[in-house]
C-alpha cells in the first residue's frame, strides 16, 4: 500500500484475530458469548485508559518490517490503538463463533437472531441518544473535552480520531467505528439481523443470493485483490463507478470459481497448508504413529 493508504488494511488484524481465537475453538455458545460479553465491555475501557500508555505506531498499514523495528507499538495498534483493535473486535469473533455452533437449520433459531438483531441494532443508538440528551452525558463531555457545540457535534457524528480519556462518558457514543461498548452493539444487532433475514429466505431465493454466497466463500481472495486494486488508486477521480466495478467482477468472479473449483483459490491455498500442518504435528505425536501402526 502507498504511504497515503487509500485503505486501512483489515487482514492484518484478522490474523491476530484468529490467534486469540485459539483458546475458544473447543468452548460451546454460552461460553463463547460469554466471553464475548467480556470483551465487549473490558476492550473499549482499555482502549480509552490506555490511549496514553502505549507506544505511537507510525503505519496504518504496518509490515513485518514494522513488527520487527516497532514490536510494541505494532502489537498495541494491532490490539487497542489501531483501526480495527482486537480486544474491542473479539466481540463480533466470539459471537461469531457461538452462532456458528447453533442449529442455523433451525426456523426458531433464525427468527431469534433477526428479532434479537433488531432490538440491539434499535436499543444501541437509542441508549447512547438518551445517555447523552436525556442525561448528562452531552454536558460531561463538552466540559471534559474543551470543545464547541460544533466540534463535539462533528465528534458525535464522524466519531473522534481516538477515545479521550479525559471522560467515561466517551463510551456513550454509538458512533460507527469508535468501538465503544454501543457502536459494538449498533454494527452486531445489524450483523445479526441481516444473517437472521437471510437465512429465513435463503431457500426461496437461493438463486438470488447465489452471487453472495459464492463471495461469502472466499472473503480472502476478494479482500486481498481489492486492496491490491486499491493500492494503484486509480479509483480516486470516480470513486462509486471503480466501486461498482470492484463489486461487479468480485461477483462475477467468484460465482464462476464457486461452480468451477469450489473453495476460492487464497483459501484453498490455507486450507492446504492447515491440513498439511495439522498432518506434521499429528504424525509427531506418539498417540498417532501408535493409532497408524492399530
Amino acid at each position: 500500500m502507498p504511504a497515503d493508504a487509500p485503505s486501512d488494511n483489515i487482514l492484518i488484524y484478522y490474523g491476530l484475530f484468529f490467534l486469540l481465537a485459539i483458546p475458544f475453538l473447543h468452548a460451546g455458545p454460552q461460553v463463547l458469548f460469554g466471553c464475548a460479553a467480556v470483551f465487549w465491555l473490558v476492550g473499549p475501557l482499555l482502549m480509552q485508559d490506555l490511549t496514553e500508555v502505549l507506544p505511537e505506531w507510525n503505519s496504518s498499514n504496518p509490515t513485518f518490517a514494522d513488527v520487527v523495528s516497532e514490536p510494541a507499538g505494532t502489537i498495541s495498534q494491532l490490539l487497542l490503538t489501531g483501526t480495527y483493535p482486537a480486544l474491542p473486535y473479539m466481540t463480533y469473533l466470539l459471537v461469531g463463533m457461538g452462532l456458528g455452533r447453533l442449529n442455523l437449520r433451525q426456523q426458531e433459531v433464525r427468527l431469534r437472531l433477526l428479532v434479537v438483531g433488531v432490538a440491539v441494532a434499535i436499543f444501541a443508538p437509542a441508549a447512547s441518544v438518551f445517555l447523552l440528551h436525556a442525561f448528562v452525558g452531552y454536558q460531561r463531555l463538552l466540559v471534559a473535552s474543551s470543545m464547541g457545540e460544533e466540534e463535539l457535534a462533528e465528534a458525535l457524528l464522524w466519531g473522534p480520531d481516538s477515545l479521550p480519556p479525559e471522560t467515561v462518558w466517551w463510551l456513550a457514543i454509538a458512533t460507527p467505528h469508535t468501538n465503544t461498548p454501543l457502536a459494538i452493539a449498533a454494527s452486531l444487532g445489524v450483523g445479526l439481523a441481516v444473517l437472521g433475514t437471510l437465512l429465513l429466505i435463503a431457500r426461496k431465493a437461493e438463486a438470488w443470493l447465489l452471487p453472495l454466497a459464492a463471495m461469502g466463500a472466499m472473503t480472502l481472495t476478494l479482500y486481498t485483490a481489492h486492496l491490491v486494486a486499491l493500492s494503484f488508486e486509480v479509483h480516486d477521480d470516480q470513486p462509486y463507478l471503480w466501486y461498482v466495478i470492484h463489486l461487479v467482477v468480485a461477483a462475477l468472479f467468484a460465482v464462476a470459481w464457486h461452480r468451477a473449483l469450489g473453495q476460492g483459490p487464497l483459501e484453498r491455498v490455507i486450507g492446504l497448508s492447515v491440513k498439511g500442518t495439522r498432518r506434521l504435528v499429528l504424525d509427531g505425536t506418539p498417540g498417532a504413529s501408535g493409532s497408524s501402526r492399530g
